[in-house]
Formats: C-alpha cells, structure tokens, sequence
C-alpha cells in the first residue's frame, strides 16, 4: 500500500505552510489579506488537477490532444458544520484540431469514474460537464500568448 505525508506549518495566523516529502510548498492561508488558497479551495484544485491530469492523458492515448484545455470546478457547501461540499460541477473546456465531443466526453467519464482518486474520495455529488470549444489552429495559440 502506498502512503503520502504531508506537513503543514503554522506561518502566522491561519496561514499555513504544507510540504510534502518532496519539498514541494503550497501556502494554505485563512487570514485577510489572502496570500494563498483557502483548505476548501485546496480541495477543489485538487479534484479539478487529478481529473485534468487523467483527462488529458487519456486524450493523448485516443490520439486527440488537447492543444487547449482547462477545468472549472464549482463547490456548493453545507450550511451547517462541518460545511461539506454537497454539490460540485467541473466543467472541462477542451480544444484542439481532431478533438471530438465524444472522444472528451468519454475521457472525462473514465476519469470520473476510475481514474481520479480524488474523486473517489470525496462524499459529494459530482457533476461533469464537456465544452468543446472551437478550434483554428496554430494562430490561436499565438495569440493567446
């Protein structure tokens, strides 16, 4: 079985300092002004980057990569405590010159349903939603650089 540690560290405040085994920072911050995301926040940038990471993987394998792709995540919280999610919709945004809507909506089903631990994890309704979005070649990313 494989395990992850991560410690977090007080900094100040309610801001927080987790490092993984590997070094790797993220700043974990409650306080006003905000210098970092908020745990529940945390958490939705990690389900939107695993199912990303799986999505486009999945693409690849398909042999339609995304030359341009992205992942909205929208949490719906409990008004009592603990404040869970109980409703999240991702919406993936995906183009590229052979993508197909079928081909990225599979893709994000697999991930959703086999793939993405984080997703497995969580105790909440979790909505997908695809967006293929048009495609005109090499031009438009140029221009979006």
């Amino acid at each position: 079985m494989a395990t992850k540690k991560i410690v977090v560290h007080r900094l100040v405040g309610h801001r927080f300092l987790g490092i993984n085994e590997q070094g790797d920072k993220v700043l974990i911050d409650g306080d006003q002004p905000s210098t970092g995301m908020r745990p529940m926040e945390l958490l939705l940038s990690a389900l939107a980057g695993c199912t990303a990471y799986d999505v486009v993987d999945i693409m690849e394998k398909k042999r339609q990569p995304l030359a341009r792709y992205r992942v909205e995540a929208v949490g719906e919280r409990a008004e009592e405590h603990p404040k869970r999610y109980t409703h999240i919709v991702l919406t993936h945004y995906g183009a590229g010159p052979n993508v197909t809507r079928e081909a990225l909506e599979r893709a994000v089903e697999l991930s959703h349903t086999k793939y993405c631990s984080v997703s497995a994890t969580l105790n909440a309704h979790i909505e997908t939603r695809v967006v293929v979005e048009p495609w005109q070649g090499e031009q438009q990313l140029q221009q979006q650089q």
